[in-house]
């Protein structure tokens, strides 16, 4: 039997608003970052430490990486799925996505971020993740 925990997963659809494309109709690459972390949020949720719980539990999480790969270009009003999936949690947050059309399926961007944690209190960086992280991705493995 394997004891390793399943990674967790979340998903959030939104439509590419006007103020996000550029005079060709594309959206701005910029704005991809924008779509990871509301991936990102919903992935928080998942295991009950979204950036409310974070601040909570006496910790930052600044965003010290990120790395996108464009594939294909998103346009005004077409309909996305942001996939993100937790990939590393020991040391940081490492969250990986994929951006999909949600008609086709078809991928158009992929990346990661990661993440640090921060004390509120002394604004020095954990080398470990703190115990309060550990605590919540074993709560949602339970589930």
């Amino acid at each position: 039997m394997n004891d390793t925990p399943t990674l967790l997963t979340a998903s959030a659809d939104i439509e590419v608003p006007f103020h996000d494309v550029d005079a060709m109709n594309v959206c701005w690459h910029g704005h991809y970052l924008k779509y990871f972390e509301i991936g990102r949020a919903a992935l928080l949720r998942e295991f009950d430490y979204d950036y409310r719980e974070m601040q909570a539990s006496g910790y930052l999480w600044p965003v010290v990486e990120a790395h996108l790969k464009y594939v294909r270009p998103a346009v005004y009003g077409q309909k996305l799925e942001v996939r993100a999936q937790l990939l590393e949690h020991e040391n940081r947050l490492k969250i990986g996505y994929e951006i999909f059309d949600r008609a086709s399926a078809t991928r158009l961007t992929k990346g990661y971020t990661i993440q640090v944690a921060v004390s509120a209190a002394t604004q020095e960086l954990q080398f470990v993740s703190p115990p309060v992280v550990f605590e919540k991705l074993e709560r949602a493995w339970a589930r």
